[in-house]
Formats: structure tokens, C-alpha cells, sequence
């Protein structure tokens, strides 16, 4: 059983938080289903990365970039176009001095 989105970004703040990383919610989507979008930002080294939910041929659920090597400017106007299109999304974004992600799920690089 899949956690609902709402709960599934609460608990990554939460996650971010007890580790003593910022976290915070940039925008509100669907309760049960909305796809969510992480922003990480690592502060030391002034990188930030965008982080989507995918699953593989296999079934397995991971996390991707949709947007690699990117500048934070053009990550947040990806964010811009994928709230446009998907009204329904949750977008997350993340500030760690060390440039964790959070995810309890695989990534894939």
C-alpha cells in the first residue's frame, strides 16, 4: 500500500527536519494522488537539483532527475511549467548543508 502524497511530504519534512535540514512545502497538491517534485539545494556547494517520482520497466518506484545539471533558475521554471500543466502537483523543496536528499525510496542517477 502507497502512502497518500499529503502524508508521503509531511513525513520527508518531517525526515529533513529531525536531521536539522530545512525543508518546506512550496505548493499544495492533490491530498491523495498529486505527483510531488523535490528541490534539494546544498548550500555549501550551491547546488540544486530537482528530484521527481518515476518507476521503472521493472515496477520498482525511484526518484530521477527530470532535469539534470541545472541551473536553480532553470530547475525553478521546470517547477513553473510542471504546476501549469499539472494542477494537482506538490512541490518540495529542501536545504541541507550537506546535500542530503531524504528519500527513503531508491534514486536513480
Amino acid at each position: 500500500m502507497e502512502l497518500s502524497s499529503d502524508i508521503w511530504v509531511y513525513a520527508l519534512v518531517r525526515r529533513a527536519e529531525l536531521a536539522g535540514a530545512f525543508a518546506m512545502i512550496l505548493r499544495k497538491g492533490d491530498a491523495r494522488g498529486g505527483a510531488v517534485l523535490v528541490k534539494t539545494v546544498d548550500r555549501k556547494t550551491g547546488v540544486a537539483q530537482l528530484w521527481s517520482q518515476a518507476t521503472r520497466a521493472d515496477g520498482q518506484s525511484v526518484w530521477m532527475q527530470p532535469k539534470p545539471d541545472a541551473l536553480e533558475s532553470d530547475l525553478d521554471a521546470h517547477i513553473e511549467r510542471a504546476a501549469r500543466i499539472d494542477p494537482d502537483i506538490w512541490v518540495v523543496e529542501v536545504e541541507d548543508a550537506d546535500g542530503r536528499r531524504f528519500f527513503t525510496e531508491p534514486v536513480d542517477n
